[in-house]
């Protein structure tokens, strides 16, 4: 029986050999790439040490993955990839601060389960809300917090591990006693204990003064854990040994009070070195983190709008800071000692955070630094490779004014550094030219000279992302050949086959082998979309993603909704965008456009754009779907609903005429599953009502009132033919406020439905006639106004990349706004203690993306109505996704992550806001709410007095 016959037979779990499964795991987010043989997602620890077991049976390499963030190449190998982060993320128990966990468990899923009990786990990485404790075990991960809680070795108290050759055990501490039980029992065991205990007796005085006495010495095996003075600690010392020596299958990890109440100091200097200085006196004050950040960070950080100017404002005079996090069990304990530091800082400038939300802003610059740093707007992209040096913090300033001038020395401007400063470690991306061969050597002269650098500070080439292969070839630097010889030494009393990922840390595959970028270099398609962010090029825009994960988070903001639906690596934006630039490449995915693998992964994107904003280097997935699409079915017979839902402007024309009659049929028994099955529609679905009356109708019999400032009242195909009500009401407010509104004289629409379906030749055609029509009003200074978010998000977003160079298309941009952005100046604020209604918004996710919804909530606080904006993610229907057939568990699973629960919870007294026509009809499908445009209730609060009689909403 083959591996793959043999691990679908034996293990509880999802196997995959198929091309799409390969490809998406073909990356981390470091510079490599390696093709996986296979993927095993195993349902259960028992399915995965099953696992094992067949890869061991066909003497094929093994490797764990949890979040797939490494950013040294640890978790892409040529080998079977064991993906735990789907099923295997169980808190099994707690007691006391001991807790024993799966490897899969998110780090904060995991702290959000512990919570209640006011405990969490101590070392905490920028990549948080994605990485596993698997991952930060076999990294041994630190993060801002391990300033006060350690790294995570520091953490670990036991683990239970499997070798590949069979052995499972628990490990940890090893008393004298635990030894000679060991060693009586005999077997594998035993002979592991023996000859470690060997190893250490026979090398004790290099182990003891060859390993960096530093907070963050994470390069090479822990083999100092194994002294006696450390307990015999086994399980500290496989900790960072990044998947080489076994499989970690249980955790037992301590556990950490959480703060009550936190404080934030930040402290400004000269430059970034003068900061460093200065840590070891703030670090006296025993800070909870101790973070530096420079200019450049804080600038790029500004540029890409990952900080707001209110954040920079907030920042003391500086050109380099020290952000200095407090804890403390009340408020006044926290900020005591955040103020006794500033009055103890010295020349520094200072600033002090005393409200939540603002530290949280100013800190989550620090967090986004790797994102921030990837592609500068005005130089040339960046990379990891020599990102995480450490050395004794005493010594940090010093160290950086060496290793500026280093990067002087190489012509590498312009780099920005940041990091966990009080620990001595340094952050940074680099703009190495890894495309091309000379680039690649002037890369690996750089990074052996860094090696030595940080070596002749008493450094380690690693303080938090590991070895992997970006610096497993350079520990010789680092530690001496010896201490490297018993690197080898330890793997091989662990792993004798040398099966567990090979070529990592031991036996390293070289630093400028497996370059993900230097063997790219595809032909470029013609494609439909410029891609301007991306040099005009779609290739580029296919590899633009750096591996960062945080498509993988299960909470907060857009990205990614169908893979917080299915937990699947392929679902998320970093997997789509791997299987797309594996497509480009042509090795491991070779059917091009035509290749089912990739339909495959593109299939559950719901086009919500999420991506675009969430995505700290602007991954933009539904553009990149569109534009499949476009070449997959070019000249091929497309799917049912690309023909009805992606023809709706088309089919509600129609409609109009007689909408009594169309929605007769559409609901009545029999017919309407058959109309549904020819549509391509799920037979779960409602088909949504069409109106009585359309907008347009209503408005070309009412004419144009006023003598205001003129604009243009955009008259969607959801609005005019589903909703006509949210633009009566539109009209009635911009009148009411001092505009003249009017309509297009004739039917026109921005194309969305046609490039959801990626019909883009069609979509061009549409925008064009619509631009054309346009194009005379806009000239003389019109706006226009939009009611439905995602034709406002095609008009400011795709129409100027799909006609890119068209002015009249560049001037639609400039004139499309959203009606807060008309109103917000205009409308009264409403007295204390406002109008006394609540409401829950729900943020359409194209508006989140492009444009943002703090006009909306500004607005609302105008006119007295207590909001509270709803951070859900995608309602799940996003257009004609969620109507599609194979569609509905993931459109519906969507909206039961948090936006239907959030909407029943609500109040029957609470007003339910959603300005897209499909989050209504999806908020209309789960919950008894009845969903209001914001136009609906800002006529209901502002003209009260002036309200007509109702209409019938749509025609039965």
């Amino acid at each position: 029986m083959g591996l793959q016959q043999e691990l679908r037979a034996r293990v509880d779990g999802e196997v995959r050999f198929d091309e799409g499964s390969r490809a998406a795991y073909s990356h981390d987010s470091s510079n490599y790439r390696q093709t996986p043989i296979g993927v095993v997602v195993p349902r259960t620890v028992e399915a995965a040490v099953a696992a094992v077991g067949v890869c061991r049976d066909h003497d094929v390499p093994v490797f764990s993955r949890g979040g797939g963030t490494s950013l040294a190449g640890q978790c892409c190998n040529e080998g079977v990839v064991i993906d735990w982060s789907k099923y295997c993320h169980r808190l099994l128990s707690v007691d006391g601060d001991r807790a024993v966990v799966e490897p899969g468990a998110c780090l904060d899923d995991l702290n959000a389960e512990l919570a209640p009990r006011g405990l969490m786990v101590g070392p905490k990485p920028s990549t948080h809300d994605t990485c596993t404790i698997g991952g930060m075990i076999g990294n041994d991960s630190c993060g801002a917090t391990a300033q006060a809680y350690g790294k995570m070795a520091d953490s670990v108290l036991r683990l239970e591990v499997l070798t590949y050759d069979g052995e499972r055990m628990w490990v940890g501490e090893t008393s004298e006693d635990e030894y000679e039980r060991i060693l009586a029992a005999g077997g594998r065991r035993a002979e592991i204990y023996r000859a470690m205990r060997a190893l250490v007796e026979e090398n004790l005085a290099l182990i003891r003064t060859r390993f960096p006495d530093i907070p963050r010495r994470i390069s090479g095996y822990n083999l100092d854990s194994l002294l006696p003075e450390k307990g015999a600690h086994v399980a500290r010392a496989l900790v960072g040994s990044e998947s080489t020596l076994v499989t970690v299958l249980r955790a037992e990890i301590k556990l950490f009070e959480v703060p009550r109440y936190q404080s934030l100091a930040v402290l400004g200097y000269a430059d970034i070195a003068a900061a460093a200085d200065a840590v070891p006196g703030v670090a006296r004050h025993r800070p909870l983190a101790l973070e530096g950040v420079d200019h450049t960070l804080i600038s790029l950080a500004r540029v890409t709008r990952l900080a707001g100017e209110d954040v920079v404002r907030e920042l003391p005079e500086g050109a380099g800071w020290l952000m200095v996090r407090f804890g403390g069990r009340t408020r006044q304990e926290a900020e005591e000692r955040a103020r006794r530091l500033i009055e103890e800082s010295g020349d520094a400038h200072t600033a002090f955070m005393d409200d939540p939300s603002e530290e949280e802003r100013v800190w989550r610059v620090r967090e986004a630094g790797l994102g921030a740093t990837a592609y500068p707007p005005r130089g040339p992209e960046t990379h990891e490779g020599w990102e995480d040096a450490a050395v004794p913090p005493d010594r940090l300033g010093d160290y950086l004014r060496d290793f500026q001038s280093l990067l002087h020395d190489f012509d590498y401007r312009h780099c920005s550094l940041y990091g966990h400063f009080g620990q001595g470690c340094v952050h940074t991306r680099i703009p190495f030219d890894l495309e091309d061969p000379g680039g690649v050597a002037e890369y690996r002269r750089f990074v052996e000279r860094a090696a030595r650098l940080v070596a002749s500070y008493g450094g380690s080439l690693s303080g938090e992302h590991g070895d992997g292969q970006s610096r497993g070839e350079l520990l010789p630097i680092m530690f001496g050949r010896k201490v490297v010889e018993l690197f080898g030494d330890f793997k091989r009393i662990w792993d004798p086959a040398g099966r567990m990922n090979p070529g990592k840390v031991v036996d390293p595959y070289r630093l400028d082998q497996n370059l993900d970028l230097l063997d790219y270099h595809p032909e470029e398609p013609p494609t439909h979309f410029a891609y301007p962010h991306d040099h005009g090029r779609f290739t580029h825009a296919a590899s633009r993603c750096v591996g960062i994960g945080q498509c993988r988070s299960t909470s907060g903001g857009v990205m990614c909704p169908s893979y917080r639906v299915t937990r699947e690596e392929e679902h998320s934006t970093r997997g789509r965008a791997r299987v797309l630039m594996e497509m480009m490449r042509g090795e491991t995915i070779t059917g091009g456009w035509r290749s089912k693998d990739v339909h495959r992964a593109l299939d559950l994107c719901l086009a919500c754009k999420g991506c675009k904003s969430d995505c700290p280097v602007n991954v933009d997935m539904a553009t990149y779907k569109a534009e499949f699409l476009a070449h997959h079915y070019r000249r091929r017979l497309r799917p049912p609903s690309h023909y009805s839902m992606g023809w709706l402007p088309l089919w509600a024309r129609l409609a109009s005429a007689a909408p009594r009659t169309v929605n007769a049929l559409a609901h009545a028994p029999g017919l309407a599953r058959a109309i549904k099955l020819a549509g391509g529609v799920d037979p779960r679905r409602e088909v949504p009502l069409f109106a009585e009356r359309t907008l347009i109708d209503w408005f070309a019999e009412r004419g144009v009132r006023g003598d205001g400032d003129p604009v243009i009242l955009w008259p969607d195909t959801f609005t005019s033919n589903f909703h006509p009500e949210a633009g009566k009401a539109a009209v009635r407010l911009l009148e009411r406020f001092g505009y003249r509104v009017d309509m297009p004289p004739v039917p026109l629409c921005c194309g969305l439905t046609w490039i959801s379906t990626g019909q883009l030749g069609i979509a061009e055609r549409v925008l064009r006639r619509t631009v054309a029509a346009l194009a005379p009003r806009l000239r003389r200074g019109e706006r226009v106004v939009v009611l439905e978010p995602s034709c406002a998000g095609v008009f400011r977003s795709d129409a100027p990349d799909l006609l890119y160079g068209d002015l009249d298309v560049k001037l639609l941009r400039e004139r499309t706004v959203a009606l807060p952005e008309l109103l917000l100046d205009r409308v009264p604020t409403a007295p204390p203690p406002g109008t006394g209604i609540g409401a829950v918004a729900q943020p359409h996710c194209h508006q989140h993306a492009v444009w943002g919804f703090e006009d909306d909530r500004r607005l609302l606080e105008r006119v007295g109505v207590r909001t509270r904006v709803l951070d859900a993610g995608c309602c799940g229907l996003a257009g004609n996704f969620g109507f599609e057939r194979g569609h509905y568990d993931v459109s519906v699973g969507a909206a039961e992550l948090a936006l239907w629960p959030a909407v029943r919870d609500a109040g029957e007294e609470t007003r339910v806001l959603a300005d897209g026509f499909s989050c209504r009809t999806q908020i209309e499908a789960g919950t008894a709410a009845r969903p209001v445009h914001l136009a609906e209730l800002l006529a209901e609060v502002l003209l009260r007095a002036e309200a007509p009689a109702a209409e019938p909403a749509r025609a039965r």
